[in-house]
């Protein structure tokens, strides 16, 4: 069976024949979007800074908020792609990324996730004090795929 390619996007409908076993079409897999994508790179990423500086990790919790709690807090103009907050009295520091703002930022994928990666290295930097050649001394150049 064979469909129309419409508007620039590909062939459409199934790639393959039913599997003769089961009689089911077999699913493709999917590029993870939108906020599985976006933790998939803030995972990458912090894997990545932890291999690199194991220590740099300890003690902080990291995750992701789709946007910032409370925009009034924030005296300037510019809205924050993230946020670290120090560790306390029995409580870990904690290193938040904006989903949004850093999405709205990036151009591309390989743009969001360079992005996650920089705005990860900035918080834990300033959390930790640990310069960005010992977070990351490879550079942000380097291929992630």
């Amino acid at each position: 069976m064979r469909r129309r390619e419409r508007h620039g996007r590909g062939l459409r409908g199934p790639l393959a024949q039913p599997n003769p076993l089961t009689g089911t079409a077999i699913p493709l897999r999917q590029r993870p979007r939108g906020v599985d994508y976006f933790a998939e790179c803030l995972r990458a990423s912090v894997a990545r800074t932890a291999s690199a500086c194991p220590r740099a990790v300890v003690g902080i919790d990291i995750g992701f908020e789709e946007v910032p709690g409370n925009l009034a807090a924030w005296h300037s103009q510019r809205v924050p792609l993230a946020a670290a907050v120090p560790a306390q009295a029995g409580r870990n520091g904690q290193v938040v990324l904006f989903r949004r703002p850093l999405e709205h930022r990036a151009n591309s994928r390989g743009e969001l996730r360079r992005l996650v990666h920089r705005a990860l290295l900035e918080q834990l930097s300033a959390l930790t004090g640990i310069g960005f050649d010992e977070l990351d001394p490879n550079g942000e150049t380097d291929d992630w795929d």
